[in-house]
């Protein structure tokens, strides 16, 4: 069986000149369901916690190759409907320029801006989020319990938010920073049983704090609305390769996970909060430095960590086809580097995080 999968990016819009975020979600959204009534696309773009943000999810795919042609295409169509309102869209999980943040207008983004502040109003963050399916709640379970230990990895990769209000934040993800500042975010411990996890999710809402079970934030949790396991640990990604390498690392992850609980093997038995060390080690330095390794949970060279998560999911890489295009993408992200070292590096070149945002707007589409 190849496992299907599917990812949800959250964009910024900008102004293509200034680079200056644009609360514009509103009004592109309403063109979009105009167009829908009409007969066009419908519930691909959705509306993120800030005007700020246009948020896209891909449907299901089993090849690499139909992810990646339409991770590409939503990106264009985001680009596009921006574009037809003056804007553009940029895949940075932060914004390097200072903003001020806007809240949607529904009245469950009300309801969290009042229920939690400054970190409701602060928070314009973008993610990658990554589904996998799985046949039932019992191996999604098994899934989430051994895939813990690697989900830094992925942040790692991933990272590229490392400006923050103008300023360079020195991480590499700050977003997995600001992201933090949510009550139910971050690594998890072993859940066991399906019945163990509902639990929990319940005894959470119970306390009063989240208001519905979308704000259950695990680094990667049970859909609810879908059979598959999502992961959370992401930022956007810069440039579209990167989100099919962390689509392809994802299936992997669960792939062999299942294998390992289909013949008893246990998971390892990490503490969550020396998981919370290496996620903040991953968003700290992303890939360039030490990363604490998912095994041994001590320091080790990035480059050696992300070979090992390669190792570990080989063949199931193998078996889905994905191996050379993961390998391919893996020589290239350590070389250049991840999204945050890309905007560090145009920032060095141009003197102007105007100029970087530019660039990335560029880049998104490519």
């Amino acid at each position: 069986m190849i496992r299907t999968v599917g990812v949800e990016e959250e964009l910024l819009l900008v102004d293509a000149e200034s680079g200056e975020l644009q609360d514009l979600s509103a009004a592109v959204l309403a063109a979009v369901s105009h167009e829908a009534l009409r007969g066009g696309n419908n519930g691909v773009f959705q509306a993120e916690l800030q005007r700020q943000q246009l948020e896209f999810a891909t449907s299901p795919r089993k090849t690499m190759d139909d992810l990646a042609a339409e991770v590409r295409r939503w990106r264009a169509e985001a680009a596009h409907r921006a574009e037809a309102m003056g804007a553009a869209v940029a895949a940075l999980a932060t914004s390097p320029l200072p903003v001020t943040p806007s809240l949607g207008f529904s009245e469950r983004h009300r309801w969290m801006g009042d229920r939690f502040g400054l970190t409701a109003q602060e928070q314009l963050t973008g993610g990658c989020h990554v589904h996998v399916s799985v046949v039932s709640d019992e191996e999604g379970i098994a899934v989430l319990d051994r895939i813990r230990p690697w989900l830094a990895v992925l942040l790692a990769l991933s990272a590229n938010s490392p400006f923050w209000q103008g300023r360079d934040s020195q991480y590499d993800s700050y977003r997995s920073q600001v992201w933090g500042r949510w009550p139910s975010a971050g690594p998890t411990e072993i859940f066991g049983s399906p019945d163990v996890y509902h639990r929990l999710v319940q005894t959470l809402l119970d306390t009063g704090v989240l208001r519905d079970e979308g704000m259950v934030y695990f680094d990667a949790r049970l859909s609810k609305r879908y059979p598959t396991v999502e992961i959370r640990a992401a930022d956007v990604c810069l440039d579209a390769s990167t989100t099919v390498l962390l689509a392809a690392l994802a299936r992997g992850l669960v792939e062999t996970a299942s294998r390992e609980w289909a013949t008893g093997a246990q998971p390892d038995r990490h503490h969550v909060t020396t998981l919370r060390m290496a996620s903040w080690q991953a968003g700290r330095y992303g890939l360039d430095g030490q990363l604490v390794h998912p095994l041994t949970m001590r320091p080790a060279p990035a480059e050696a960590v992300v070979h090992a998560l390669v190792d570990h999911v080989r063949d199931a890489l193998h078996d889905a086809g994905d191996l050379a295009l993961v390998q391919e993408a893996i020589t290239s992200l350590l070389t250049t580097g991840n999204g945050a070292r890309v905007q560090k590096d145009l920032l060095e070149r141009t003197g102007s995080l105007r100029a970087v945002v530019k660039e990335c707007v560029k880049r998104t589409q490519t």
